[in-house]
């Protein structure tokens, strides 16, 4: 039997967490997706497939002043700009997706940013 490759055993890990989590427009999924130069952060209403709201490191409100776009502080300003547009919609609760990552590092940062901008999780 051959041994699964880093990107199948991610992709198995973020099958199994969507199958567990769903999101409502009442309470919509924050899904997180990092690459090797950027960021991205998204809020989903899985019910009626639409993005409701998102952020990401390609916009310029979030890279101004960031030295990269792929680093924790990166991660933070996406988190608190995510937020901030989520609460300008009336949007306070979200589920949220890691995606199959680890709750380490990037992803937590996103995380943490978001609840201290006013999410809730």
């Amino acid at each position: 039997m051959a041994k699964k490759s880093k990107r199948e055993s991610l992709r198995t890990r973020r099958y199994r967490v969507r199958n567990k989590i769903s999101g409502s427009s009442q309470r919509p999924r924050l899904s997180v997706y990092k690459s090797n130069s950027n960021i991205y952060a998204q809020l989903i209403d899985d019910l009626s497939g639409v993005t409701l709201v998102a952020a990401n490191t390609l916009q310029s409100e979030v890279s101004e002043g960031l030295e990269s776009k792929s680093n924790l502080e990166a991660a933070k300003k996406v988190g608190e700009v995510l937020a901030k547009r989520a609460v300008d919609k009336g949007i306070e609760t979200v589920v949220f997706d890691r995606s199959g990552y680890k709750y380490h590092g990037k992803v937590k940062a996103i995380a943490e940013a978001a609840r201290e901008a006013g999410l809730k999780f």
